[in-house]
């Protein structure tokens, strides 16, 4: 099988267990020829414009979504769910962008990358599903986000805002928020739950890092400065503003610095 192969497979999974048990099998068998020495076929393919899902979860638009109180265990609850959801889409992407923009010259690195932050995705997943099973629930008992592939659709066209949307905003807002979600389990000493945050925590930190790497290495092989061109994407591609507060020290750690995200906040003037 080519990489693109493996990617359309997973994509074309709709079970969480399976699609993700897949994409670490697939992550394993490149990651097992890189260390023989070999760059496995990148291949080419036409991956599936919306990945297969599992009949459950009932996808809402975000204002259909029921309001629930973090501090309670229902909402405690939800907040698990709502993090599996974004980990299972965050599988589909990073196979998307392998993908669905192999017809673009790049280094073995790149795929490298995205291979990792695919099969650390999926661990992500199962990490929460275990969390939720724990809490007698599971992946798919409540509503979720329908907006979560939208960034995958209105970026289908160009790999350098597929990289300014996805990593370098909405994996980077995961930084600013998971730290509040790991109190909040703290609190309740619910050590499973914040064990398994703080894994997902340490290492989206470097997913967020390869966006940024990616980007800049496509601006500089487009001789383009990087920050008004980000700025630019942004504006076209992601619906709404940034919003602070702003996890500055991860943030800068993954390749961000804050001349970047600030100016993409409201009321910001270049």
């Amino acid at each position: 099988m080519t990489l693109c192969d493996m990617a359309v497979e997973v994509l074309t999974t709709a079970d969480g267990r399976a699609k993700t048990a897949l994409s670490r099998a697939h992550a394993a068998r490149w990651f097992a020829a890189r260390a023989a020495g070999t760059l496995p076929p990148i291949g080419q393919a036409t991956p599936p414009m919306q990945p297969a899902r599992p009949d459950q979860p009932e996808l809402l638009d975000p204002r259909q979504m029921p309001k629930r109180k973090p501090g309670s265990p229902q909402g405690r609850i939800a907040l698990l769910h709502a993090v599996a959801h974004i980990e299972l889409n965050a599988v589909d992407l990073h196979w998307d962008i392998i993908a669905r923009f192999a017809h673009i010259p790049m280094p073995p690195g790149f795929y490298d990358d995205w291979v990792k932050a695919a099969d650390e995705e999926s661990k992500h997943f199962n990490l929460m599903s275990d969390c939720l099973e724990a809490e007698g629930s599971f992946y798919g008992a409540l509503p979720a986000h329908a907006g979560m592939w939208r960034a995958a659709e209105d970026t289908a066209e160009d790999l350098h805002a597929r990289l300014a949307v996805v990593p370098m905003v909405l994996e980077a807002r995961g930084l600013d928020v998971t730290p509040g979600m790991i109190a909040l389990f703290q609190k309740v000493g619910a050590t499973q739950a914040v064990e398994a945050l703080e894994t997902i925590y340490g290492e989206e930190v470097a997913h967020v890092a390869y966006g940024s790497k990616w980007f800049h290495f496509l601006c500089g092989r487009d001789n383009a400065d990087p920050k008004p061109v980000f700025h630019d994407l942004v504006r076209k591609h992601f619906h709404g503003f940034l919003k602070p507060p702003f996890n500055e020290e991860k943030r800068a750690e993954a390749g961000l610095p804050p001349d970047f995200y600030w100016p993409l906040t409201e009321g910001a003037a270049d």
